[in-house]
């Protein structure tokens, strides 16, 4: 799957999550993919694909302890609703509330594709705030370049929703990023992918 600089709507619902003491993490784990495995054997109207993380240090996740952090892509704002309601219904509904009695809390994000192709295996997130003084269309300027040079993707909060940073730069090594930008830089473990 590809999308190009125009990329024609394309939103991931982002939720981060983190498991009760007493679970064990494999048993997390396997959960969480038979959760996605019956999403994607079953998708909704709009859905793309899903893949789930593993990470740490994220303040806005497990106070930066041990996490998880999902990623639903569906192609618009309408297949968000559909996404919503097929979680926990069908064939889908008993993987999720498997996956959902083991999580000791969570939050949720909604992040827009501006540049790049959905990575399916980051190993690195690079999490930035567009620094003060600069307008949009010269950041994206600034770092279309280095989207474009590899297999990354840029991603931007939609509407605030979300704790994390407004914006995500998935890519499948660290990258430097040009000076203005201080981003937390968070190595991942792909738990689940499919895409």
């Amino acid at each position: 799957m590809t999308a190009s600089r125009d990329q024609g709507g394309l939103l991931a619902y982002v939720f981060w999550h983190w498991k009760q003491a007493a679970v064990e993490a494999a048993d997390y784990e396997s959960r969480q993919r038979a959760f996605h495995s019956a999403l994607a054997s079953a998708p909704s109207e709009g859905f793309v694909a899903s893949f789930s993380l593993a990470l740490s240090h994220a303040p806005w996740a497990a106070r930066g302890g041990d996490a998880y952090e999902d990623w639903y892509l569906v192609r618009d704002w309408g297949a968000l609703g559909a996404l919503n309601e097929a979680a926990v219904s069908a064939g889908r509904a008993l993987p999720h509330d498997a996956a959902a009695a083991a999580v000791a809390d969570g939050a949720g994000g909604l992040y827009g594709l501006r540049l790049g192709s959905p990575e399916p295996r980051p190993r690195y997130a690079h999490w930035f705030g567009k620094p003060a003084g600069m307008r949009y269309p010269e950041l994206f300027l600034l770092l279309s370049p280095l989207v474009e040079s590899a297999r990354r993707a840029l991603w931007m909060r939609q509407m605030v929703l979300g704790p994390a940073r407004e914006f995500c730069l998935h890519a499948g090594a660290p990258v430097s990023l040009p000076a203005p930008l201080s981003p937390l830089v968070i190595p991942l473990r792909p738990a689940w992918r499919e895409l």
